[in-house]
């Protein structure tokens, strides 16, 4: 592993010539046939946030149970900006304890400690992303997500947040770690500038994220479920925008395939076809019979295991 020292020697390099890692290079890398290497074998990713803060209870016990129902992938969640740690462990400790159960750390969410932005504390914003791509490229990890919406109100707020979105992605991929955008419903939302009807001639804010924001620094991770809660089929985003979603967030109201409503099939299809590099199961907390998150997450691993359209 490379260690800190050498780490930021060489971001230092890279800020110093201007080179980054394109986006281009860091497909090729992080292709399909790069992360699927072991041949029969399905990699299912998991978003820890399912199980509701269990996982840290344990750690080296949660992976092992993980890994057991059939995952083999984490995005895990909890990073800390000013401690630098995940839920009180190290990136260290969390990636070893990933790797002994046979486990790869391939993703993280995060969010900088602003919701609002505005151009004068871009530098703060930056800063975060600084530090944190230090402690994941520890980690391991191929991208960085982040899952919360600024505060939005116009057309140019959105543009703004696009610019800074730009900004976190040159630092990323420099270190060589993709950088991305999570949706919720809220994306959904139609905006527009001061004195513009924005219902009638307003656009959604994540079509404004998707195209301000360069390609080659800024990838998507659509979160389906969320998507069709924002009245959206999730399938013509990734049609529309072909090539920018290379995530995906597959989750239901509870297990996955038990409410009916998500078609899983048409979405992997799709996804597949148009540049889906990895995908991670979330679950929701179970608020209504307030079942246990470990069931959850072991009858959505066996739904995706079950079906010929998860390669």
């Amino acid at each position: 592993m490379v260690n800190r020292r050498t780490f930021l020697k060489g971001m230092s390099a890279l800020a110093m010539s201007g080179l980054a890692v394109k986006a281009d290079a860091a497909k090729h890398f992080f292709s399909a046939d790069s992360i699927h290497a072991v041949k029969d074998q399905k990699h299912i990713g998991l978003q820890t946030y399912s199980l509701a803060g269990k996982l840290e209870k344990d750690l080296s016990t949660g992976m092992d149970r993980i890994a057991k129902m059939g995952y083999t992938e984490l995005e895990i969640c909890g990073y800390r900006g000013d401690t630098g740690d995940f839920g009180g462990f190290t990136a260290q400790e969390y990636r070893t304890a990933a790797e002994n159960a046979g486990l790869k750390i391939t993703g993280s969410h995060l969010n900088p400690p602003v919701r609002k932005y505005t151009r004068e504390n871009l530098s703060q914003i930056s800063d975060f992303w600084k530090k944190a791509v230090e402690i994941h490229h520890e980690l391991g990890v191929r991208n960085m997500v982040q899952p919360g919406l600024p505060q939005i109100e116009t057309e140019d707020d959105a543009k703004l947040v696009a610019e800074v979105y730009n900004n976190a992605g040159e630092i990323s991929n420099a270190a060589g770690i993709l950088w991305g955008y999570h949706n919720h419903s809220g994306e959904f939302r139609k905006v527009a500038n001061a004195g513009v009807d924005a219902q009638k001639e307003g656009k959604y804010i994540e079509e404004i994220f998707l195209k301000n924001t360069d390609p080659e620094k800024v990838i998507f991770e659509l979160d389906c479920y969320w998507a069709v809660m924002g009245q959206q089929d999730p399938c013509e985003w990734l049609e529309d925008y072909s090539g920018r979603y290379k995530l995906l967030h597959i989750k239901d109201r509870w297990i996955l395939g038990d409410s009916g409503m998500m078609n899983f099939e048409k979405i992997f299809n799709v996804a597949y076809k148009n540049g889906l590099i990895g995908f991670y199961v979330e679950l929701e907390r179970d608020r209504r019979f307030n079942r246990d998150q470990w069931d959850g997450v072991e009858a959505s691993a066996k739904y995706l295991l079950s079906k010929d359209f998860v390669k």
